[in-house]
């Protein structure tokens, strides 16, 4: 296993700068999750960690190796892309050795790391099959499987898990994280989903237009964005976000019918705009005199989204628990803990604290 380092890492197609000198620190045996937009760089900054595209400018390392112009065989990383890439013709069995059958690895040692492989992702039972026979979920699993085998220092995923449907989504999110558990190895991993990045990650780089908005652990950026695309790329649904107005010290709500919200952070100049954001998890609805009205409830069971409309023209989701029904067109009220609430620059978009 060895971490992974960029500095300064640079990108450009001609006269196109697509990433901005990244930097950044991947710990031995932790699991990181670049995640953004699409068209934000993540895969071409995963791209890059592999040898696949080529660094204009900056150094990354593996270890302690500068592998800034080494090709992507002598990088010591293994990857699993979108697609499976199993060739067809060939077993399970043969698809993970491959790989070690044209390096010339002894055949008695292909077979022990290719049946310790099966023995972590469970595909002892489906070696002798090929592809055709396999769901979508299990030749994802032979493309990883084929990735253990190499016994690579760092394992690279890029958006593994997009073709395949919501309910094998989850079974193999579950499955890669009891893998990094199990094996221990260095992982980076790129996706546009937040609920992948905030279930399977040591540590969240948040991307946007190839610039790292901000760098932590899953709860940290939830928690604790520095600037609103931050605030609401993480978290599902996404925060809310209405203006507030700056007033004797407190933060004037017109869309909660003028609310107040008092606060210890420090504020622009009285009068001055700000941007208020509330999640949908810390807020509650009830039936009173508002210019609040219930649009439609989303009821999933054990939780319900109430999407409302407000008299300024925002727009607000509230997570709710239960099976209180409130009918469409219900005026509501809306509360919440001051101390729940985060401001942002309204130009800036950076937190105010």
């Amino acid at each position: 296993m060895s971490g992974v380092t960029l500095k300064n890492a640079i990108k450009r197609y001609g006269d196109i700068q697509v990433i901005h000198g990244v930097d950044l620190t991947i710990e031995e045996g932790e699991f990181c999750v670049f995640v953004g937009p699409s068209g934000c760089g993540k895969s071409t900054l995963l791209r890059m960690i592999a040898g696949l595209e080529e660094t204009s400018d900056g150094q990354i390392n593996i270890g302690q190796r500068d592998v800034t112009k080494a090709d992507p065989a002598d990088r010591g990383v293994a990857m699993v892309f979108q697609t499976y890439a199993l060739y067809p013709h060939m077993t399970v069995e043969e698809n993970m050795g491959f790989g070690l059958k044209m390096n010339g690895v002894p055949k008695s040692e292909i077979n022990e790391k290719v049946a310790k492989a099966a023995d972590i992702l469970q595909l002892g039972p489906y070696l002798k099959r090929k592809p055709k026979a396999l769901s979508g979920g299990q030749r994802q699993r032979v493309a990883i499987g084929r990735a253990i085998v190499r016994g690579p220092e760092v394992f690279l995923f890029d958006e593994p898990l997009s073709n395949l449907d919501a309910e094998l989504r989850v079974d193999m999110r579950v499955e890669i994280a009891r893998l990094h558990k199990e094996i221990g190895a260095t992982m980076i991993y790129v996706t546009h989903d937040q609920v992948e990045a905030m279930t399977l990650a040591d540590k969240i780089v948040v991307l946007r237009a190839g610039v790292i908005e901000q760098v932590g652990s899953p709860m940290d950026l939830y928690q604790d964005p520095d600037n609103r695309f931050v605030a609401g790329f993480i978290g599902s649904p996404s925060m809310n976000f209405l203006e507030g107005i700056v007033e004797g010290g407190a933060v004037r709500v017109p869309a909660l019918d003028n609310k107040s919200i008092a606060t210890s952070v420090s504020l622009p100049s009285e009068g001055s705009k700000i941007t208020v954001g509330l999640r949908p998890q810390n807020l509650s609805v009830n039936p009173g005199e508002s210019s609040v009205v219930v649009d439609i409830r989303e009821r999933l069971g054990g939780v319900a989204y109430d999407y409302l409309s407000t008299a300024t023209g925002e727009r607000l989701v509230v997570e709710t628990k239960g099976d209180d029904f409130i009918a469409s067109g219900t005026h509501v009220t809306i509360e919440f803990a001051p101390q729940t609430a985060m401001f942002f620059d309204a130009e800036t978009e950076a937190r105010l604290r």
